[in-house]
C-alpha cells in the first residue's frame, strides 16, 4: 500500500512537471540562448565620446540583447517551433526526474531525521541536497540533450536534429563523457535546492504554527492551505534562483558544442573577464518567470497528493 501510495504521489508530481515543461519551454529556450556565449557581444553600439579638443571619438562597445531582441531574432530567422526546442527530451526527463528527486527527498529525510534535530532546516537541507545529487547524476545526459538542442540554431525550414539524433551526434564527438559536461556545474547548483527547501519548509512550518488555514478543524485542509503553499513555493524558488544562479550560466556554457569552457572555474573566470559579473545574471528574468509558478504548481501539486491519499489510508 505504502509503495502504491509513493507512485501515485510521484505520477502526480509528475504529470504537473510535464505540464510546466510544456507550457514554459519557450521562456526556457529564451534563458538559454540568453545564457550561451553566442549572443554575448552583439550587437555593438557606436557610442560618442568627447575629447578635449571638442572633437568626438567612435568607439564600439558590446551591448547584451535583451529578452525581446532574442524572442525577435527566433521567431525571424528560426520560426515559432524552435521555441519547443528541447521539449522532447525534457518531458522525458521531467516524469523520472520527479520521480528520483521526491523518493530520495522522502527517504533521506527519515534517515537523517534520525541523526538530525527532527524536522530541522539541517533536516531540509541535507535532504534537498542529498536528492538533487541523486538526481543531477542521473537525469544529466538527458538535460545534456536538451540544452544543446535548445542552442541549435537553424534557418528556417531547415531541418533541426531531433532528441536521438542530438544524443547520436554528442556521442560520435565526444563519447560518453560528453553526456556528463556541466555535471560540475548542476552539483554547484545543489545550493540552490537545499536554499529553496530551506525557506519552503519553514514557510509551511511557519504556517501552520500560525494557523494560517482553514477554520476547519486541525486535521482537515482548504483551498486556502494550498494557495499558502504555492505562495511559499513561490517565494522559496524566486530567493533562492537570485542567489545561485550563476551556476545556471557555468553550465550553459560547459554544454555549449566546441567552446573554450571546460571546467567549472575556468569558465566562471573567463565570464567574469571577458564579459563581466553581469553576465552571470542573464536569462535570469525567463528563468524566474518559468521556475516561479512551476515549482508553486509541483510543491503544491504534490503536498495535496500527499494529503489526500493520506487521509484516503485512515
Amino acid at each position: 500500500m505504502a509503495q502504491r501510495d509513493t507512485f501515485l504521489h510521484l505520477f502526480a508530481g509528475g504529470c504537473s512537471g510535464t505540464v510546466g515543461a510544456i507550457v514554459t519551454c519557450p521562456l526556457e529556450v529564451l534563458k538559454t540562448r540568453l545564457q550561451s556565449s553566442g549572443l554575448s557581444l552583439r550587437p555593438l553600439l557606436q557610442v560618442q565620446l568627447g575629447t578635449l579638443n571638442g572633437a568626438g571619438v567612435i568607439r564600439p562597445t558590446s551591448v547584451t540583447p535583451g529578452l525581446l531582441q532574442v524572442l525577435r531574432s527566433i521567431l525571424e530567422k528560426e520560426g515559432s517551433r524552435s521555441l519547443f526546442r528541447g521539449l522532447g527530451p525534457n518531458l522525458v526527463g521531467v516524469a523520472p526526474s520527479r520521480a528520483i528527486y521526491f523518493t530520495a527527498y522522502s527517504k533521506s529525510k527519515e534517515k537523517f531525521n534520525g541523526v538530525f534535530v527532527p524536522n530541522s532546516g539541517l533536516v531540509h537541507m541535507s535532504s534537498a541536497g542529498f536528492a538533487a545529487f541523486v538526481t543531477n547524476s542521473l537525469m544529466n545526459p538527458v538535460w545534456m540533450v536538451k540544452t544543446r538542442m535548445q542552442l541549435e540554431k537553424r534557418a528556417r525550414g531547415e531541418k533541426k536534429m531531433n532528441a536521438l539524433q542530438c544524443a547520436r551526434h554528442v556521442y560520435s564527438t565526444e563519447g560518453v563523457r560528453g553526456f556528463y559536461r556541466g555535471l560540475t556545474a548542476s552539483y554547484a547548483g545543489i545550493s540552490e535546492t537545499m536554499i529553496c527547501f530551506l525557506i519552503y519548509e519553514t514557510l509551511k512550518k511557519n504556517m501552520a504554527d500560525s494557523h494560517f488555514v482553514s477554520p476547519n478543524s486541525g486535521s482537515e485542509k482548504g483551498a486556502s492551505d494550498f494557495l499558502g503553499l504555492m505562495a511559499a513555493a513561490a517565494v522559496a524558488k524566486g530567493c533562492a534562483s537570485c542567489v545561485a544562479y550563476p551556476h545556471e550560466v557555468i553550465r550553459t556554457r560547459l554544454r555549449e558544442e566546441g567552446s573554450k569552457y571546460k571546467y567549472f572555474f575556468q569558465t566562471g573566470r573567463l565570464v567574469a573577464m571577458e564579459e563581466g559579473y553581469t553576465a552571470f545574471y542573464r536569462g535570469l528574468i525567463p528563468q524566474l518567470i518559468r521556475q516561479i509558478p512551476n515549482t508553486a504548481i509541483v510543491l503544491s501539486s504534490y503536498e495535496l497528493i500527499v494529503y489526500l491519499l493520506g487521509d484516503a489510508s485512515h
